[in-house]
């Protein structure tokens, strides 16, 4: 279901409308659709004409656009209550006896009261079928199917019954007319006559209920009606009774004859009123006095020698029609025209085949120059189509668009420019392009146009460039454009797609700045680093001296004077040794550790399995000592890392929890997880665990521990250990891009987890 869009200014384009959507909404709202129930129904055909860049223009092109379409409507009412007038005033006729009402001019063909009740009928029918409500589309509904029954019924009794009988003529009038007068007046609805009604009225029911192609069946329709009539009318003219009698048959009555002519003038008006963008650019009366005047020539010359020249201008105004079909049609009822002006006259047998070759040369010449203008008009067609998408793509791009001549001159300014720059089209349309530009390209650019004018060089033409742009308001912002040349004939027209690029010249500087701070930190980081070692250094060999000179004057004077001091004097010294000796450590730890942060791993693929049998070998004395033992839950995988960190890794690992064991059977279990998934429901995959059933780490200091020199307790041996070990895990774990996390129950034991990331064998990395 397609819905009407409305615009501003009571001006309204119609679309197909459902009914049944209709009901519903009165029933649901209690009121009908604003504004619609008086738009007729029909369906676009060709493409909607492109909206123009300002709401000034793009009213102007609704209001001319549909202008004439209320003239086809306006019109097509006036043709039906034509009509209407006509066939009351001959059934005024009938009922007062008054003959010269029925037949015009005495002695010509009356008309039958039956044709002026279809009259009546299709008049009503055509006028209320241009009315949208659904009481008139009822309305004309009813009326025309009443005129093509009584139009069919009459056509049947002709040819079943034959020309001496007209009982459907009879069946109405007799109630109404005397039986003398109906005698006195005779004769009947013509054939002629009663196969137009018919045509025409199955047309308008075709149009009102079967939308689809409906309005080219009318139109089409509508030039044979035409025809008709036309040919009646000639007959009568030139005194050619073929022309309104069909055989032995009732005659087509003068006034019936120019009834016709308007009710197919009005079915055309219809027709094109349904469909705008097709409606003709040229009045009716050119192509109908052309039709009229062949057929008039074609009697008056049986061999057909002036007709074709008169009906290739019949066939030539279809230019100026919207219809692409229409030079089909045209050829169409120009064929007719030539068949009906050749049986319409007797014809001598000496030149009766020599007439034959005549028209159906005509008729082929007519066909040809049809087909001609078909094609002409479909090419034009395809022309204008990719002329309208093309102007949808410029108007709806995002970027603006800019076309201007050799001269400089703009001549289009789409939508995206006009927000770009500020200037609406009627501004800039005519005016030079440098209005655009600021110093120094607006004095730069007459002289460059020129240049190219007198060489031909092409400095900027297919390649993109960034250069500046003036708005209204005098603000130059950065724009990059993209100009092409467009060659038409000897016209050159040049295409400049201009793109905004403030945000991008703002996210340059934005990264310039970012990058100079950047730069900034890569030297205080390398400063601190050259610090750092410098720090190494000095602990290493001016901070480590004197803690040597302590420790060894110390033992020396144990050495030497140990029987000369009291016990005091003893244990202070032995204390001052032991000091010294932790502080050795301490120092060694804090190289070690700085050490890891700066030292590159040398990765490759290592046995994990073995490494954790290699810490187990070397744990030997200390796993008898405290009774403690190390098994390998299942089997642990081979991956890419430093052996030997990863080694320190666990030779740490099983040493705390050994050393930190209340139980009296130490129990370590070393594994491997495909996947993990934690207590908190964290998941993660390729885990190492190292769990023990020692004494439990609190929920508080699971962050602690990893702290360099922070110890939760002292071991058994007060002297082993400076807590340094789990940080240099931590640190070998995030070396190798991993993670390490515990999870512990107090009194129960603890697990350490942890994972490594993915390294290329053989890649040596810093970080």
């Amino acid at each position: 279901m397609n819905l009407a869009v409305l615009r501003h200014h009571h001006i309204a384009v119609p679309l197909k409308f459902d009914i049944p959507y209709r009901r519903s909404f009165r029933k649901k709202h209690g009121t009908a659709l604003p504004c619609l129930l008086s738009i007729p129904r029909f369906r676009k055909r060709w493409p909607r004409e492109p909206k123009e860049d300002t709401r000034v223009q793009d009213q102007g092109n609704v209001d001319l656009q549909d202008q004439p379409r209320r003239h086809y409507r306006a019109f097509a009412i006036a043709v039906g209550c034509l009509m209407f007038l006509l066939g009351v005033t001959a059934l005024a006729g009938w009922l007062l006896q008054v003959e010269i009402v029925i037949s015009l001019v005495p002695g010509f063909p009356s008309m039958a009261f039956n044709t002026a009740l279809c009259f009546v009928l299709s008049g009503v029918g055509l006028a209320a079928s241009t009315l949208a409500a659904r009481r008139f589309r009822v309305t004309a509904t009813i009326m025309a199917g009443l005129a093509a029954a009584i139009a069919a019924a009459r056509l049947v009794e002709i040819v079943t019954i034959g020309r001496t009988f007209h009982n459907v003529d009879v069946l109405i009038t007799r109630f109404l007319v005397p039986p003398d007068f109906i005698a006195k007046i005779g004769g009947g609805m013509g054939p002629n006559t009663a196969l137009v009604f018919l045509i025409a009225n199955l047309s308008l029911l075709l149009s009102l209920h079967v939308e689809k192609k409906s309005r080219v069946v009318q139109e089409l329709t509508s030039y044979v009606v035409i025809t008709l009539g036309m040919i009646a009318l000639a007959g009568y003219v030139t005194d050619a009774e073929q022309g309104y009698r069909w055989g032995p048959y009732a005659a087509m009555a003068l006034h019936t004859a120019i009834g016709i002519v308007i009710f197919g003038s009005g079915l055309l008006a219809r027709s094109w009123w349904m469909q705008p963008t097709n409606r003709a650019q040229i009045p009716l009366w050119i192509p109908a006095a052309v039709c009229f005047t062949g057929i008039l020539v074609d009697l008056y010359t049986p061999l057909g020698v002036a007709n074709g020249i008169l009906y290739v201008p019949l066939v030539l105004t279809t230019l100026w029609f919207g219809n692409r079909n229409a030079p089909l049609f045209f050829a169409f009822a120009c064929t007719v025209l030539l068949m009906l002006g050749f049986f319409a006259v007797r014809h001598d047998e000496a030149a009766f085949w020599q007439e034959i070759a005549n028209r159906t040369i005509t008729a082929a010449t007519l066909w040809l120059i049809a087909l001609l203008v078909f094609y002409f008009m479909r090419n034009n067609y395809n022309l204008e189509s990719e002329r309208v998408r093309f102007g949808v793509l410029v108007r709806g791009t995002p970027d603006a668009v800019v076309v201007i001549d050799e001269r400089g001159t703009v001549k289009n300014f789409n939508p995206a420019a006009e927000s770009m720059f500020g200037y609406s089209p009627q501004e800039t349309i005519g005016r030079n392009i440098k209005m655009l530009m600021p110093e120094p390209y607006h004095s730069e650019h007459d002289g460059y146009l020129a240049h190219y004018r007198q060489t031909g060089e092409e400095r900027i033409i297919g390649t993109t460039r960034m250069v500046s742009g003036r708005r209204k308001n005098g603000i130059v912002f950065p724009i990059d454009v993209s100009i092409s040349a467009v060659v038409t004939g000897h016209t050159k027209t040049f295409v400049g797609i201009v793109r905004d690029i403030s945000e991008r010249v703002r996210q340059e500087e934005r990264m310039k700045t970012t990058l100079s701070q950047l730069e900034a930190y890569t030297a205080e980081l390398e400063r601190s680093n050259h610090d750092l070692d410098e720090f190494a250094y000095i602990a290493s060999h001016d901070l480590k001296e004197p803690l040597r000179g302590l420790h060894n004057h110390s033992r020396f004077l144990l050495e030497d004077y140990e029987d000369k001091l009291d016990q005091d004097g003893v244990r202070r010294l032995n204390r001052l040794v032991r000091l010294s000796q932790r502080m050795e450590k301490l120092v060694n730890d804090l190289l070690y550790f700085s050490r890891l942060g700066r030292q590159q791993l040398a990765v490759k693929r290592t046995d994990i399995g073995l490494i954790v049998k290699d810490v187990v070998a070397t744990m030997e004395l200390l796993l008898e000592e405290r009774h403690a033992k190390v098994i390998i839950d299942g089997r642990l995988p081979e991956v890419v890392c430093d052996a030997p960190r990863l080694t320190e890794v666990f030779r740490n690992l099983i040493t705390n929890a050994i050393k930190y064991n209340d139980k009296p059977a130490p129990l370590v279990s070393i594994g491997y997880l495909d996947r993990f998934v934690g207590k908190d429901g964290t998941v993660a995959r390729n885990v190492f665990f190292v769990k023990d059933n020692g004494k439990g780490i609190p929920q508080e200091f699971h962050e602690d521990i990893f702290r360099i020199f922070k110890r939760l307790e002292k071991s058994q041996d007060s002297d082993d250990g400076t807590g340094a070990g789990l940080t240099f895990v931590r640190k070998i774990i995030a070396r190798h891009n991993g993670d390490i996390w515990l999870e512990s129950e107090v009194g129960t034991g603890t697990t350490f987890y942890f994972t490594l990331g993915k390294k290329r064998e053989g890649q040596n990395a810093a970080a």
